[in-house]
């Protein structure tokens, strides 16, 4: 493909050579690439890389799937019924899939590996900052999203062990809420967080995949074959307001993110070409729409308008094939958690070390500190605002927000910044539909964000 001519206003910071590598460090645990050279660099190659087409439509799908599809039922609760439902998700389907092509597109024509690096060369400085720190605040609030799904389910899993009766009250001090979260917390997630590679949170993706397929089948089969004490709410059949179907596109944004970790997955591939890309994460999603529809149609009609924002909790506590799930779950946030931090903690690093100038040499020494006291403040905070965060629909509504941006805002930016900068003297009819599709995007994501924004200002305060 030929080479674009985009921004690439890097020099603007006095960078050194290295003063982004920690940034690079934000990708898939599961793709092992190495940082360019000079020579791939100035030769406009990005070098081969060893994973099988199947093995992308594996990762992405990783990527893809997760803690997510507990809030799809109430998702499609909130649209207004299965109808509804499917029909917004197929529709943002193909706004989903376009942009994954875009990233990968313009992937190639910067020579850029990782999402916000891409963002950075093609549409400069300005947005690469608002993309970084948009990247920061995602995995923050996320991380706070897994914190609250941990105390949630062991919620659940502690009543069955103490055979403790449905809403009792009075539980002994171990077996509160916010000592729960804490003492697993302090236990698990941190000693994770702190370490400098994730390198061996890889093998821990498999649990991810498995739980999550787990939680899928065990939702579809206690739809078709429920339980006597479970008893379904009113199932709508049709949305209440236009307004109500735009309130679930941030779960379903949430749901299904996994651009930020696409472009170093696309240059991993063997062969990483657009078009090659285009049949990856088509069959990808579709496979992740598969799992998410499945979980959310039987959710939805199994529990009616009376599903809880996370899904597991609408079943009975004593149903040990839920506490399995459940307990899947608890074991997916667990090894998911710290790859967030380690994600946010990479941009953050990024940032500090492009305002800083200074060669990596002279800041081995105080790396490690500097990352144990980010690690820590991060971990605390986190952790606090999950103890009084009750609601995990409020936070996934946020960050589906913030989703939508990776979605929509950035690669349709990307995409008219790409077309904007190709000086040719006469553009094909196509340059005017390109640069009109990356509009739409932009259009679309920022309408998301701002109606999710609003929402959580104004419900809150009303509150």
């Amino acid at each position: 493909m030929a080479q674009v001519s985009i921004n690439a206003d890097h020099g603007e910071w006095s960078l050194s050579t290295d003063a982004g590598e920690r940034a690079r460090l934000l990708q898939s645990p599961c793709v092992d690439t190495a940082p360019k050279s000079e020579q791939e660099a100035s030769s406009g190659d990005l070098g081969r890389g060893t994973t099988s087409t199947l093995g992308a439509v594996f990762i992405v799908v990783n990527a893809c799937l997760g803690a997510g599809l507990l809030n799809f039922p109430a998702a499609f609760s909130t649209a207004g019924g299965v109808a509804a439902g499917v029909t917004l998700q197929m529709g943002m389907l193909v706004f989903i899939i376009s942009g994954l092509v875009i990233l990968a597109y313009c992937s190639q024509a910067s020579n850029e590996r990782t999402y916000q690096e891409v963002v950075w060369a093609v549409c400069g400085k300005l947005t690469g900052v608002l993309c970084e720190g948009a990247i920061a605040t995602y995995t923050f609030g996320t991380c706070i999203a897994f914190l609250i799904i941990i105390g949630d389910q062991q919620d659940k899993i502690i009543a069955v062990m103490a055979k403790e009766p449905e809403g009792a009250h009075g539980s002994p001090w171990y077996a509160d809420r916010k000592f729960t979260i804490s003492l697993t917390a302090f236990l698990f997630i941190l000693p994770l967080s702190i370490p400098r590679e994730i390198g061996f949170q890889k093998y821990a993706s498999f649990l991810s995949v498995v739980g999550t397929w787990y939680v899928t089948a065990i939702i579809i089969i206690k739809y078709i074959w429920p339980d006597k004490e479970m008893t379904p709410g009113d199932i709508l059949t049709r949305p209440a307001s236009w307004i109500a179907v735009f309130n679930a596109m941030p779960t379903i944004c949430f749901g299904f993110q996994c651009h930020v970790s696409s472009v170093p997955v696309f240059n991993s591939m063997r062969q990483p070409e657009v078009k090659t890309w285009g049949g990856v994460v088509t069959a990808a999603m579709v496979i992740a729409l598969a799992v998410y529809m499945g979980t959310g149609i039987c959710g939805f009609l199994t529990f009616g308008v009376a599903v809880d924002p996370d899904v597991l909790l609408s079943y009975p506590s004593e149903d040990m094939a839920v506490a399995v799930a459940r307990a899947f779950i608890i074991l997916s946030v667990l090894t998911s958690y710290p790859i967030l931090h380690f994600c946010g903690r990479a941009v953050v690093e990024g940032l500090w070390l492009r305002y800083q100038g200074m060669p990596v040499e002279e800041d081995v020494g105080r790396e490690r500190r500097r990352r144990v006291l980010q690690t820590l403040v991060w971990f605390l905070l986190t952790l606090l605002l999950a103890l009084f965060i009750p609601d995990i629909g409020k936070v996934i509504s946020v960050i589906g927000g913030l989703a939508a941006c990776f979605i929509f805002v950035f690669p349709g930016l990307c995409l008219i910044q790409a077309k904007l900068s190709e000086m040719e003297e006469v553009k094909p009819a196509s340059w005017w539909a390109l640069v009109s599709y990356g509009v739409l995007l932009v259009t679309l994501g920022a309408f998301i964000f701002g109606q999710t924004t609003a929402n959580a200002i104004f419900v809150d305060l009303l509150a």
